[in-house]
């Protein structure tokens, strides 16, 4: 099979028939098994097309989730509902949406019927449990799907007894069986008939694409009612008896460490306080509020060790990464070729997501158990066990539901942290990172810089070299153990790369005929807590690549759309970006002061495409909005997505809007600044995430069509092409382009620096005089 555009298929299981089990047990148990007849990886790749293109991030993480997919299994009870422990962490991307869609489809039931949880950590699961890179849907499509549809030959079976008929002659909806005269048998009332006293293997085909009533059918998120009224349960909602609010005093600089507390018998009479303790990360307080913990955290006396990048700031690690580059190879091109070149700087960005860092935890001497938003909660309990000093068997982590990740959530800190401070108390500990310890202490996406050499001759492109330098990214969260694990079979262009280089040529794509392409990764310094926030590396190589296709398009004096589509080798980003075209009115009449961009990127097995309308005028930057950032606003946006085999339109629609907002931020205004071995930014007021009045009043979303049978990336794949369109429009509103991102990082600072010393803010006690 080969995809419309001529691609070469994903390596995700596409094959009708199937192998899955029946588990014993009292009602009806099933599993998938997609070990049989995987598809290995391909052991060599040419030079063209690019490594992605064969095998990206995306096969990695899904055909190292297949040696345990039997182990995902779906239950019907009596009561005929059908429940699912999904081995993925659901922060407001849908996915619990869109396993029940994927069952009720296969199931013939509906979607309200079927009960989407989130599974704890299961070791045995392996790589089966990592949340990330845009991976969920491509992974976990067809497993779902194989064990819903054993499920429901099983209940078919069952029917066919009770009713006295050929399975043949019965039909299913809303979880009812019916025999062609009428007489019927609920699934639930099947449940136990269907069971099996043993474990049983059972050959399944899935239901046609053609067959579907409900996959592919705009459906609104499962908990979005719950989430807006206030009824959708965090980690800070639960109730886990006797653990009461905690809070840590931290360091004023990046990772330094306490000494001591001086003051610690004023610290422990204070209204509330129950418990301090001295911790490698800061000093913890136990209260009965989180006011009280961060009264004692305002009056604590800390004597503090320094940091490892006490002294440093904005200018000293570019520098660094100055001396990192590596240097660019022009291959041999003829005489008169002519070379352009382009260097773009990224600053620190934060990755902190709506809901702070936090855990609970409750460490005894012989167990440990922690609830928290974890992506990879495997490597987490590993991490809380080596912490804490039990056995990984003796730690239990619940995954709860998250509100938002950014990457943040890959990493334990918050669980690891709580149960050192459970232990430390002998209590059960509520952690709370406050809002000022995410930029300060959290994590960061690194600071870069991406270097592009194109050279042209005769209107054509004959190299085109990228290097990507920057601080290290952390992957110490599953990623590199897949690495690892898989390596024999990976593409031999691998061979000999860091974790961190391969995982950037897996993503890492140049969608242009531009002759001979390298794009190449170093990275230097390993003292900051980093992710892999949003969309990795991506959005930063995508800025240089398509601010560089602009110029290359400039200088032929050809318009930046028809100069993308002329050059473009990829088919469906070139519908994308014809569609964005039109659908965007690419090339209208606009006012003096307001200017398009146009962007495509591809990646994750799809392609976006994205048109911004940027306004620059006077009026609109220098706008005044009480403790508002402004600037340059986007005042129109549309995105082109293809996605493969789209099982939710209307939560696709979300993604891209939320990508949208992320590009807009990261192009225009939000960046963390080092001075003096700390961060400045102090919570969302200094951090400038795109804002309501910066977001474009027009906002247009196309899910383009797809052939595939599978679906592709969704999560990330709205950043990139966001972020480069209007990077992409400012260069053509000012004729400069610019080099340092985001654009208003060396401006004078907005905001005044919150104190380090205390590490916190008071509590604000005029909340109700800012209402209106």
């Amino acid at each position: 099979m080969r995809s419309t555009d001529g691609s070469p298929p994903g390596r995700g299981v596409s094959r009708r028939g199937f192998v899955g089990w029946v588990l014993a047990g009292s009602t009806l148990a099933v599993a998938a098994d997609l070990t049989t007849g995987a598809q290995p990886a391909q052991a060599a790749v040419p030079t063209p097309p690019q490594v992605p293109e064969l095998y990206d991030l995306g096969d990695l993480q899904t055909q190292s989730a297949l040696p345990t997919s039997q182990l995902i299994t779906i239950t019907v009870d009596e009561d005929g509902l059908a429940h699912f422990a999904m081995p993925r962490m659901e922060v407001g991307q849908g996915i619990t949406t869109a396993a029940a869609m994927i069952i009720a489809e296969e199931l013939d039931m509906a979607v309200e019927d079927v009960r989407v949880t989130l599974a704890p950590a299961r070791p045995e699961l392996v790589f089966n449990q990592l949340t990330g890179g845009s991976n969920t849907m491509q992974s976990m499509f067809t497993p779902i799907r194989v064990a819903a549809s054993v499920a429901k030959g099983r209940l078919l079976a069952a029917a066919a007894t009770a009713l006295g008929a050929q399975v043949s002659g019965l039909t299913t909806k809303a979880g009812v069986v019916t025999r062609t005269d009428g007489a019927s048998v609920t699934y639930g009332e099947l449940s136990a008939a269907a069971a099996s006293d043993e474990t049983v293997a059972v050959e399944v085909g899935l239901k046609a694409r053609d067959g579907f009533d409900v996959l592919g059918t705009p459906r609104s998120r499962d908990d979005a009612l719950a989430a807006v009224t206030g009824r959708k349960q965090f980690t800070m909602d639960l109730d886990v008896p006797d653990a009461l609010p905690t809070m840590l005093c931290r360091p004023p600089t990046l990772n330094g460490s306490p000494r001591s507390l001086r003051n610690r018998a004023q610290v422990e009479a204070m209204p509330g306080v129950t418990d301090v303790a001295v911790v490698d990360t800061g000093v913890a307080v136990r209260a009965a509020t989180f006011g009280q913990c961060i009264d004692a955290v305002r009056a604590m006396d800390v004597d503090w060790e320094g940091g490892p990048v006490d002294g440093e700031d904005d200018a000293s690690i570019l520098a660094e990464l100055k001396r990192a580059e590596i240097p660019m190879v022009v291959p041999k091109v003829p005489l008169l070729a002519t070379t352009l070149d382009l260097e773009v700087e990224f600053m620190f960005r934060s990755s902190a997501a709506l809901e702070p860092n936090c855990a609970i935890a409750d460490v005894r001497p012989d167990r440990a158990t922690v609830w928290s938003g974890l992506k990879a909660p495997i490597v987490a309990q590993r991490d809380v066990a080596k912490a804490v000093g039990l056995p990984q068997s003796a730690v239990e982590v619940n995954v709860v539901t998250g509100g938002g990740s950014f990457g943040h959530k890959l990493f334990g800190d918050a669980a690891v942290e709580a149960a050192v401070v459970s232990k430390a108390m002998g209590k059960p500990v509520k952690l709370l990172w406050h809002r000022a310890d995410e930029p300060r202490q959290g994590r960061l996406h690194p600071m870069a810089t991406s270097r592009v050499r194109a050279t042209t001759l005769a209107g054509q492109v004959l190299t085109y070299e990228q290097r990507h330098t920057s601080v290290v990214t952390d992957f110490g969260h599953g990623l590199g153990e897949r690495l690892t694990a898989l390596a024999a079979e990976l593409p031999a262009n691998l061979g000999g790369l860091t974790l961190s280089q391969s995982i950037f040529t897996l993503t890492q794509e140049t969608p242009y005929d531009y002759g001979v392409v390298t794009q190449l990764l170093s990275e230097v310094d390993t003292r900051f807590n980093t992710g892999s926030m949003r969309n990795i590396y991506s959005p930063d190589v995508a800025v240089a690549r398509e601010l560089m296709t602009d110029l290359l398009a400039r200088r032929v004096r050809k318009d930046p759309y028809r100069f993308r589509k002329e050059f473009v080798r990829n088919e469906k980003v070139r519908r994308c970006l014809d569609t964005v075209a039109e659908v965007g009115g690419w090339g209208r009449s606009l006012p003096d002061g307001v200017t398009q961009g146009i962007a495509v990127h591809a990646e994750y097995k799809g392609a976006t495409a994205v048109l911004v309308e940027l306004d620059t005028r006077p009026e609109t930057v220098g706008r005044r909005i009480r403790n508002a950032v402004t600037g340059p606003r986007v005042t129109k946006a549309v995105i082109a997505v293809d996605a493969g085999f789209v099982v939710n339109p209307r939560g696709l629609e979300a993604q891209m809007m939320g990508g949208v907002a992320d590009g807009i931020a990261l192009a225009l205004t939000s960046s963390c600044h080092l001075e003096d071995g700390h961060f400045l930014e102090a919570s969302w007021d200094n951090y400038f995430y795109t804002r309501q009045w910066n977001t474009p009043p027009e906002f247009e979303c196309v899910v383009m069509d797809s052939d595939d049978e599978l679906p592709g990336g969704a999560g990330e794949a709205g950043v990139a092409a966001s972020v480069s369109a209007v990077a992409c429009a400012y260069a053509r509103a000012t004729g400069t382009v610019p080099t340092r991102f985001p654009i208003n990082h060396d401006g004078p600072l907005a905001f005044e620096p919150k104190s380090f010393v205390p590490s916190v803010p008071a509590s604000p006690v005029n909340g109700l005089d800012l209402t209106s």
